[in-house]
């Protein structure tokens, strides 16, 4: 660790480093709108078995969008602590706080298991029983089991959100190392269960739409998504707070160049993996591996695709190759902006192809859901946020992280 003045730990006091009553008004502004949002997405799809069955796929589709943000604050710090990354340490009570969500996603997913037989083949009794396929993966595939691994996916990944943050806030006051050292000691273990955890869900809520369909390399194409969404959200979450005269002076250009960095790095790696996993399904030429891409390859379906081949890789990839982009704030919150949407339509073609084969459904509900999830999301945000520190105060890396620079 190298050595640096410990002065420059002193700017922490002269920085705005808590949100304040600023919490309260943003938690009361995003509820509301939360619950108008998802009153609407069920008033906008209309009534009868088609209207319920839309409505539970577009909750589903950003209800995936949601988690995933939260999701890769869980990977993002004990990453860190694994690491032992000084550059990270200013901006990874952000990452806490992101992750303390999950409370709430765990609230805003119960009510999928009310929506099952809308959802997913293998729910509805009736036809499962006339399936031979869907009845060989009954023990797996089923709504008792399916509600508990849902509960224990949840389960692991608070307990370990609420670990690191809780050491975490708690060495704010004590400034003992140990706190660190233990995080350090959890993390290897941490990403060992999430890499497991989060794949299985990804199978679960997602992959199981289509019970005849399976990819190995799915789970790591959500998390792929994750990723990217992540740092997207990291660069506009710290635009905002400096916009509003937090945190102006700790975090610098510096660290929005490794938000880029990363956002550039996992775009291709979401390329990569789609790419992978589409390739190696049309090589081998199986009809019950091919269906699934062949759903999204007509009636209007292969248009998305062609979007998210040109706006989630080609587009990013070549925006964010140059250094100057990296170091231009607004073009970063450009390039978040973008990612943030078009990892929106990944949930989108993910999802609807399955309601709607024969054409692309995409409205009103769809959107006003977004509108609601996502607004449920930021009222929990606001609400972890609250009047607690924005930056680890006292973590032993913390001078490191204020005077990190790139070469």
């Amino acid at each position: 660790m190298a050595h640096v003045e410990l002065r420059d730990v002193g700017m922490l006091e002269t920085e705005r480093l808590r949100l304040g009553g600023a919490a309260r008004r943003v938690f009361v502004a995003a509820a509301v709108l939360g619950v108008v949002g998802v009153a609407a997405g069920w008033l906008l799809s209309g009534g009868g078995d088609a209207g319920r069955a839309r409505f539970a796929h577009a909750y589903l589709l950003n209800y995936a969008w949601v988690l995933s943000l939260a999701l890769g604050a869980l990977w993002f710090v004990p990453l860190q602590h694994l690491t032992r990354s000084s550059w990270s340490v200013v901006v990874r009570r952000l990452a806490e706080h992101v992750s303390a969500t999950l409370p709430l996603l765990l609230v805003l997913g119960l009510p999928l298991l009310f929506m099952l037989p809308d959802l997913y083949p293998w729910a509805d009794a009736a036809h499962a029983a006339d399936d031979h396929l869907i009845a060989h993966k009954a023990p797996y595939l089923n709504p008792a089991f399916f509600a508990v691994r849902l509960v224990g996916y949840f389960a692991v990944w608070i307990l370990l959100a609420s670990l690191f943050r809780r050491w975490s806030i708690r060495q704010d006051e004590t400034g003992d190392p140990a706190l660190t050292l233990r995080s350090e000691r959890l993390s290897g273990p941490a990403l060992l269960i999430y890499g497991v955890t989060v794949t299985l869900a990804a199978f679960d809520l997602l992959m199981s739409l289509d019970p005849h369909w399976f990819s190995t390399i799915f789970g790591v194409y959500y998390f792929a998504g994750v990723v990217v969404a992540f740092f997207a959200l990291m660069t506009l979450l710290t635009f905002m707070l400096q916009r509003a005269g937090m945190m102006r002076r700790v975090v610098t250009i510096e660290h929005y160049n490794d938000y880029g960095r990363a956002m550039f790095a996992f775009v291709f790696f979401w390329a990569y993996i789609a790419f992978s996993q589409y390739m190696l399904i049309w090589y081998a030429n199986i009809p019950e591996e091919t269906v699934w891409f062949l759903r999204r390859q007509s009636h209007g379906w292969e248009r998305i695709g062609l979007v998210l081949v040109l706006a989630h890789w080609l587009a990013p990839f070549a925006g964010l190759m140059s250094r100057f982009t990296k170091r231009r704030v607004r073009l970063m919150v450009f390039w978040a902006v973008w990612i943030l949407a078009v990892h929106w339509i990944d949930m989108v073609w993910l999802v609807m192809p399955e309601l709607s084969p024969e054409g692309v459904m995409l409205g009103a509900p769809e959107l006003a859901l977004l509108v609601g999830l996502g607004g449920l999301w930021v009222a929990a945000l606001a609400l972890a946020l609250g009047d607690r520190p924005l930056v680890p105060l006292r973590d032993p890396r913390m001078a490191e992280s204020l005077n990190f620079e790139n070469y």
